[in-house]
């Protein structure tokens, strides 16, 4: 079965010639790109009634571009002035680079991990004496509490910004060969949008365990899975599935 559009279930990315121009470009097919989640921010208020003073933390755990965002946000609304000494502790290399944003790179403390948490884990041990603050989403994967209970340090958790649900009616009479999810969050928007959705033809793109286990439990047959050890990216993933189609 040949491949002819795809449907992204994120933002398109903020880059020129990204990965998936290049997969369009190559193998002539369309790509859409529309969010079947998004996020929507907590006041300072709200941060205030959850007990959580940002001025009381020595270090910051960033697992998201959004958690990068919705903490600089929170920091101004709290007219806090972030100290210098402040330690960063960033997801991957495109969560830390993206700190740019708000911070001089080379005049601060930033600690990366490759891609995982537990990757992130070896800095995190280092520095146990810190007290560590992690701004999140309402929908947290249950790995990071587990994993920084069981280093045992001093941590709290504050909610900045809130996962929603996208209004995706405008889809119902348009069909794609390929739909991408890459949470759990994006399966749960597509049934909420439309409970009686039936994959038919649809092939299913899945990143990461978490994804295609929630995919599963609704009924879906994942076809193209990422990252495994061929297709450390979602394009590779789907680029091979076209070659073999």
């Amino acid at each position: 079965m040949k491949v002819k559009n795809i449907l992204i279930s994120q933002p398109k990315p903020n880059v020129d010639h990204s990965p998936y121009s290049e997969l369009e470009e190559k193998h002539k097919i369309k790509i859409d790109f529309i969010p079947f989640i998004h996020v929507e921010p907590v006041d300072s208020k709200q941060v205030r009634q959850q007990k959580v003073d940002i001025t009381k933390f020595t270090a910051i755990i960033l697992t998201s571009r959004n958690a990068v965002d919705h903490f600089f946000r929170i920091a101004e609304e709290m007219r806090y002035k972030i100290p210098d000494s402040l330690k960063y502790f960033c997801l991957s290399e495109a969560v830390a680079y993206y700190l740019q944003k708000y911070v001089v790179y080379r005049k601060r403390k930033i600690y990366v991990g490759k891609r995982t948490f537990q990757e992130l884990e070896v800095s995190i041990k280092k520095h146990k004496d810190e007290k560590f603050l992690l701004p999140s989403s309402d929908m947290l994967k249950p790995i990071v509490p587990q994993q920084l209970d069981k280093l045992g340090v001093d941590w709290t958790r504050g909610i900045f910004y809130k996962t929603v649900v996208s209004d995706l009616s405008h889809l119902r009479e348009v069909s794609y060969d390929v739909v991408v999810f890459f949470s759990p969050s994006g399966i749960k928007s597509l049934y909420e949008n439309f409970p009686d959705f039936e994959q038919k033809d649809t092939r299913i793109a899945a990143f990461g365990n978490s994804t295609i286990k929630a995919a599963e439990e609704k009924g879906l047959k994942v076809q193209i899975q990422a990252p495994t050890p061929e297709t450390p990216s979602m394009t590779m993933a789907i680029e091979n599935y076209i070659k073999e189609n």
